[in-house]
């Protein structure tokens, strides 16, 4: 697959408090977040022009920065207006939203506690999970690495240095012929892809891992209170990998993927599939594309 180049593009970067053109929003080589991990982002989504859920996506910002002892000097209200700026400037009524912050080239050691934190928000168009690849469910196989425990590390925030573990995990699935991967926590519970959070349906009732050692997403909180207004019961609660036998639906949850079922998780040399489009996934998708204004799959191609 040809990714595009994200540097050279039209449009405008939301930086520090204005917008300045795609090609100027750079960074010295000798900031903090590039060699220290002491950075943090959002992914979010606007649907005809509204970002979805867009104050949690701010505040959450803002929560994930001060778990790293840094204080974004923007706030959310700020974040709020900076953000539909953006979006406007840029032209776009469906579009992706990366607002992020990092340490900048004030100081350098392990040590950040001085210098500023800076904020940048770009945006534009992404489809991360084509329609074809939507229609046949996504294929998972075990991960190789297991989630940090919240005991090591504030393991529930949205911080990039975590992001590191889910990229070799996905460089590994996608080797070996894979779409993505299953990620253990370091108890061994089942608890997520490598960039969203994942419901089973089991016997009818949507069973989903306690966000003990990974995000609790904001498009999965939505799809617990959707499936609520359904009449369907949710257990949040450990999962045991061996009770992938006891699913018949499985999907994932997340800004990027929206609402993606898989078709099938290959685990310790088992096998799992499940159904593409069963009935409560459905019925949620439904009920989520309602609430979004989300434009179905299938009328992307």
């Amino acid at each position: 697959m040809e990714y595009p180049n994200f540097h050279d593009r039209d449009g405008f970067i939301w930086f520090d408090g204005e917008l300045i053109p795609w090609r100027e929003a750079n960074l010295h080589v000798l900031s903090h977040g590039l060699h220290y991990a002491s950075s943090v982002f959002e992914g979010e989504r606007a649907y005809n022009g509204k970002i979805f859920k867009l104050r949690e996506h701010s505040q959450r910002l803002i929560d994930s920065a001060s778990a790293l002892e840094m204080d974004i000097p923007f706030s959310v209200e700020a974040l709020d207006e900076a953000t539909q700026k953006t979006v406007e400037a840029n032209g776009l009524a469906n579009c992706y939203v990366r607002p992020v912050a990092w340490k900048g080239s004030e100081q350098m050691g392990v040590i950040n506690t001085q210098g500023n934190t800076h904020v940048a928000i770009a945006t534009w168009p992404w489809d991360y999970i084509s329609a074809e690849v939507w229609g046949k469910g996504l294929r998972l196989c075990e991960a190789r690495y297991r989630k940090m425990s919240n005991e090591c590390f504030p393991a529930t925030v949205k911080a990039a240095g975590l992001y590191t573990v889910n990229t070799l995990n996905k460089n590994q699935a996608q080797r070996k012929g894979y779409d993505d991967a299953l990620v253990l926590g370091s108890r061994g519970k089942i608890a997520e892809s490598t960039s969203a959070n994942i419901f089973l349906v089991i016997d009818g009732k949507l069973h989903t891992p306690i966000p003990d050692c990974f995000l609790n997403g904001i498009t999965r909180q939505t799809v617990i209170k959707l499936a609520a207004s359904e009449g369907i019961e949710v257990m949040e609660r450990d999962i045991e990998p061996n009770e992938l036998a006891a699913a018949s639906e499985v999907f994932l949850t997340g800004t990027a993927v929206e609402l993606t079922p898989v078709s099938q998780i290959d685990f310790e040399e088992k096998h799992f599939k499940f159904t593409v489009g069963g009935p409560v996934e459905n019925r949620l998708v439904d009920a989520f594309r309602e609430l979004t204004g989300m434009v179905a799959k299938a009328a992307t191609v």
